[in-house]
C-alpha cells in the first residue's frame, strides 16, 4: 500500500525540492515543526520511495555543455531485441539526460548535453553505428527558458 501524505509532508517535501541541503533544523523551523518529527517523516517518505535520492544540480554551460538538443528518433524496428539494444546504448551514453518513448509519430525524444555541434554529431554516428533508426530529427536549443525538477505538489 502506498504512503498516504499530508499537509506536512508536502511542505517538507517542498522544502527539499527547494534545497536539499538545508539541515533538519531549518526545514523543521519553515514547516512548523521540530526535527525528530521531520526526520521520521523524511525516512518514511524515503522507504516508501516517494524521495528517490539526493543529488547535486550543477550549472551546464558554467562546466563547458553550451549545446542541448532534443533528439526526435523514428524507428521501423519495435522487436525486444533491438528495443534493449538501444536502451542500453542510451544508457551508456552520459550526454544523454532523459529518454522518453512516445505515443504518436514519434518513438522516442532524448534530451542530449553536449559542448558543441561537433560533439552531438560525434554522439550521433556513434549511436547509429550501435542501432539502426528509420529517421532522426536534432533540435537545438536556443535558450532554456524553464528547467525544473520540482513536482506541484498541490494539496488535495
Amino acid at each position: 500500500m502506498a504512503l498516504r501524505i499530508d499537509n506536512m509532508d508536502r511542505k517538507i517535501l517542498e522544502e527539499l525540492q527547494r534545497d536539499a541541503a538545508q539541515s533538519l533544523d531549518e526545514i523543521a523551523k519553515k514547516v512548523g515543526s521540530s526535527k525528530t518529527p521531520v526526520w521520521n517523516r523524511i525516512r518514511k517518505l524515503r522507504e516508501a520511495g516517494i524521495i528517490k535520492r539526493q543529488t547535486v544540480l550543477l550549472d551546464a554551460e558554467a562546466l563547458g555543455f553550451e549545446a542541448c538538443f532534443f533528439v526526435l528518433i523514428r524507428t521501423s524496428a519495435h522487436e525486444a531485441e533491438w528495443q534493449a539494444k538501444f536502451l542500453k546504448a542510451l544508457r551508456d551514453r552520459p550526454e544523454v539526460q532523459e529518454a522518453h518513448r512516445l505515443a504518436g509519430d514519434i518513438d522516442y525524444i532524448l534530451k542530449v548535453r553536449v559542448t558543441n555541434a561537433r560533439a552531438y554529431d560525434k554522439f550521433y554516428q556513434a549511436l547509429i553505428s550501435e542501432v539502426r533508426v528509420h529517421n532522426v530529427t536534432a533540435l537545438l536549443s536556443m535558450e532554456e527558458i524553464k528547467s525544473t525538477s520540482d513536482l506541484p505538489l498541490i494539496e488535495e
